[in-house]
């Protein structure tokens, strides 16, 4: 069995939502706060960056989706932003909201985030591992026919 790439590790993580839009402020100040820490932004459908942005460049992406998240996300509730880590953050995944689909994966595979935010190298998606019978949602293993 070969080992899965730390990317792809880190993305089939543990997430936290930021659900209201204050959580997601607070989240912007933590992310502003380490913006020297070599991030990368992945927009997913296009290649991987090969090099991570310089804090003046995280800084005017975060100021960017945020306009286009509160713009494009006419809700009264965020919902679309998931991290890793509310407080030490590694890994974010923010949702495109002209296209959302099947977000909370009732699917075997669900839609890929628009923009992936990380301090490891992203990896194309179109290589990610398919979910294992392990990681498939529970009441699919009940279910013989599944």
């Amino acid at each position: 069995m070969t080992p899965i790439e730390p990317f792809y590790k880190a993305y089939r993580g543990a997430f936290s939502n930021l659900l209201r839009w204050h959580e997601l402020e607070a989240f912007w100040q933590v992310l502003r706060r380490d913006a020297d820490q070599g991030w990368y932004v992945y927009q997913t459908d296009s290649p991987p960056p090969a090099q991570p942005l310089s804090a003046e460049e995280l800084q005017a992406f975060i100021e960017k989706i945020d306009t286009r998240l509160h713009t494009e996300h006419t809700e009264d509730y965020c919902g679309i932003v998931y991290v890793d880590s509310r407080t030490e953050p590694g890994f974010i995944k923010i949702y495109d909201p002209n296209n959302l689909g099947v977000v909370c994966g009732i699917g075997r595979e669900p839609i890929f985030p628009g923009w992936i935010i990380s301090r490891l190298a992203p990896l194309s998606l179109d290589g990610l591992p398919p979910l294992t019978e392990q990681k498939s949602p529970w009441w699919r293993r009940l279910l013989p026919w599944s």
